[in-house]
């Protein structure tokens, strides 16, 4: 764990329009600031927002976020944001979220794609992976999350994949106020951890593995305890001040041995 900086991102998703983006990364960021020692934190606002929300928080060491990036740098592809144009407006892109999976049917080979062309314009990505319900009730999930990262990862250089970090989400678990229980979020982060050990050899043991499922303050700490799991993905609870701000608080204690 020594090797592994805590994490803690907080995704808004299709939430604040500019003006209030701005107002809340404002209030957050005193909160936030205190904590940066101990946790690296970044807030994922929608596309529109990143501005602004980089703006509030300039000058301070909380990161900002991209919930999506496109593969191709330019061209008739109405509607999508290039990772080259978010180049230099945030500094991490959230990739393959279950919801891009289920909603916009997004595959593991997208997932790739944008990977590869996030880290090509010197950002940095957060990779998801994650089983559905009747995935994990088949006994499936170690299957499915192999097949994600392999397909997702395994055509990165090295060098590239050390700018990763890998997001556990259950997509029963999103948005559904189930979260996994504490044994089964370790259970996969650490078959996370073994895959990747398996595709990029010792560098792995330095790159971070969040839980993101239906976060919240009562039950972060049970998940940041835990050896291979090294932050969370927080959606919906990162929407409310002072929620993310005990969580992120929770984060840094549990990294003080607290």
């Amino acid at each position: 764990m020594a090797e592994r900086v805590p994490f803690v991102a907080g995704n808004w998703k299709m939430n604040f329009g500019p003006a209030m983006a701005s107002q809340f990364a404002l209030a957050l960021r005193p909160q936030l600031e205190a904590l940066t020692s101990r946790v690296e934190i970044a807030l994922c606002p929608p596309f529109i927002s990143i501005p602004a929300v980089g703006q509030a928080l300039d000058g301070s060491s909380i990161r900002v976020g991209a919930q999506d990036a496109y593969y191709e740098d330019s061209g008739a592809f109405t509607g999508e944001v290039a990772a080259a144009q978010l180049a230099g407006l945030c500094d991490y892109v959230i990739i393959g979220h279950s919801e891009r999976r289920q909603y916009f049917g997004e595959t593991d080979v997208e997932v790739f794609l944008k990977a590869k062309a996030v880290l090509a314009h010197g950002l940095r990505a957060i990779v998801c992976v994650g089983e559905r319900l009747p995935e994990r009730d088949a006994g499936r999930t170690a299957a499915v999350i192999r097949g994600q990262l392999w397909s997702g990862l395994g055509g990165l250089e090295v060098s590239e994949f050390e700018r990763v970090v890998v997001a556990y989400e259950p997509v029963w678990a999103i948005g559904t106020g189930r979260a996994a229980t504490p044994e089964q979020a370790q259970e996969v982060a650490g078959l996370v951890r073994e895959e990747l050990q398996r595709m990029f050899g010792p560098v792995s043991r330095k790159t971070r593995i969040q839980y993101g499922g239906s976060v919240n303050q009562a039950n972060c700490a049970t998940f940041f305890r835990l050896p291979d799991i090294d932050g969370a993905l927080v959606g919906g609870a990162s929407l409310k001040e002072q929620e993310f701000v005990v969580i992120v608080q929770s984060c840094a204690q549990v990294a003080a041995g607290v």
